[in-house]
């Protein structure tokens, strides 16, 4: 049986792939991932992990800082000129001044200059799955086995868009199922079935790391993490607060302290990442951290779970503000300005998917709050807002997300966020000139 004190320093490996959300088999998507579930099955799987944010870089932030994306300053994407906080300190920089060795693998998506985030060690040679897996393999039958507890950060660009590639197997569109909270329309079939394939390939990989890792003798030293940074790149999930934009994947396997083969439904966000990894370093949490470590959940002791968890979106390749806060039962949402129904990310917009739905979702505007029942409307599709019988709850909630906004001293309660003069021209050659809708 695992012990519970931990006599070392484990080493950490945090897997963290693109746009996958909750979308594996183990957490009852319609798609086969025997390795993902494989992990999950011999570690800890988190049915209720959300991101900060449904986009790259704000929710990786937080994950990098453990602090919401207005409080840490990566409110929009790295490529587009937003960055983390010059006072910000990162996960890697803290593991450094704990001893340990840093070393970030493939994909990064919080800083146009990766060397800023503070890793010892940058192998930049590519972020497909299987050049990442390869990567991995080769670093822990080498410089891994010097004995210095390592932390690697593993950057997956699967299943990222493109959906249409070569290289890679497509699911049979008529023959697939589609999660119910998407309408079955041809679009939706096409794109799944590229998606399928890319998340076929991240298994893949996912495997050939469990592989490598019990091949080079530090499985029972090493705490594996998987992950992903938001949901599914697909008409009412990424860019969105929707469940399926914020609920995210989340395992952690470590077979000689976890109790494996356990399914926690606690909520989780990415904030509580950073605090979790250093309790497991024996490193100090600093105090401006917003979440809180699970180690205790995670030890199968003492744990106070989160009441409520928060979301926001900012800036994607347009404006899109919004406020959240999420609790075991009920979804708020305070929306910002006048935006389309369902804000769709150009990515998704330009695809089968997103050409299917426009109709639906930009010829109208959302409304100011959004109050949702998750226990009686798991989908989202009712709208309680105006409904007497919940309007406690919507009173409780939205006060929590407007005391939240004061706490933190939210920018956006004093207008809208202005890009930099530097962003604005990116956003400007990044465009919404192929048929993207202003809002």
């Amino acid at each position: 049986m695992p012990t519970k004190s931990h006599n070392s320093r484990p080493s950490i490996i945090k897997v963290i792939c693109h746009d996958l959300g909750r979308y594996i088999g183990a957490l009852g998507a319609p798609v086969e991932t025997p390795n993902i579930d494989g992990l999950a099955s011999e570690g800890v799987l988190f049915s209720n992990h959300c991101c900060t944010a449904a986009q790259c870089s704000p929710a990786r932030g937080s994950v990098e800082t453990g602090r919401y994306p207005h409080n840490n300053g990566l409110v929009g994407l790295a490529h587009l000129g937003w960055r983390i906080g010059a006072n910000e300190v990162t996960l890697p920089m803290y593991l450094n001044r704990a001893g340990y060795h840093t070393r970030l693998i493939g994909h990064q998506h919080e800083n146009a200059e990766a060397p800023m985030l503070g890793y010892q060690t940058i192998e930049s040679g590519g972020h497909d799955a299987r050049t990442v897996a390869g990567t991995l393999s080769e670093f822990l039958q080498e410089d891994a086995q010097e004995g210095q507890p390592f932390y690697v950060s593993c950057g997956i660009g699967e299943p990222h868009r493109p959906y249409q590639r070569e290289g890679y197997d497509r699911d049979d569109p008529d023959a697939l199922e589609v999660p119910p909270w998407l309408p079955d329309r041809p679009g939706i079939r096409e794109d799944l079935a590229g998606l399928h394939g890319l998340i076929w390939r991240l298994d893949e990989a996912v495997g050939e790391m469990r592989e490598s890792l019990s091949d080079s003798g530090l499985e029972q030293e090493t705490v594996f993490i998987f992950t992903t940074d938001h949901g599914l790149a697909m008409p009412r999930a990424k860019g969105t607060c929707y469940e399926p934009g914020i609920g995210t994947t989340l395992i952690v396997r470590w077979p000689a302290q976890f109790e494996g083969a356990r399914v926690q439904d606690e909520l989780v966000n990415h904030c509580d990442m950073l605090p979790t990894i250093l309790d497991l370093a024996g490193a100090e949490v600093p105090p401006q951290v917003d979440g809180r470590s699970y180690l205790p959940l995670l030890d199968g002791e003492d744990y106070e779970p989160h009441s409520h968890l928060f979301a926001e979106m900012n800036w994607h390749d347009q404006y899109n503000p919004m406020r959240a806060v999420r609790t075991n039962r009920f979804k708020y949402v305070r929306n910002f300005g006048r935006r389309p129904l369902v804000y769709m990310p150009r990515d998704i917009y330009e695809g089968p998917a997103g050409q299917e739905m426009k109709a639906d979702y930009y010829n109208e505007v959302r409304p100011a709050e959004e109050l949702y029942d998750l226990e009686s409307d798991p989908l989202e599709m009712n709208n309680l807002i105006d409904d007497e019988a919940h309007s406690d709850a919507a009173w409780t909630l939205r006060t929590q997300v407007h005391n939240w906004m004061v706490e933190t001293n939210d920018p956006l309660l004093y207008g809208d966020y202005a890009p930099t003069r530097l962003q604005r021209e990116r956003l400007e050659d990044y465009g919404t000139e192929n048929g993207v809708p202003h809002v």
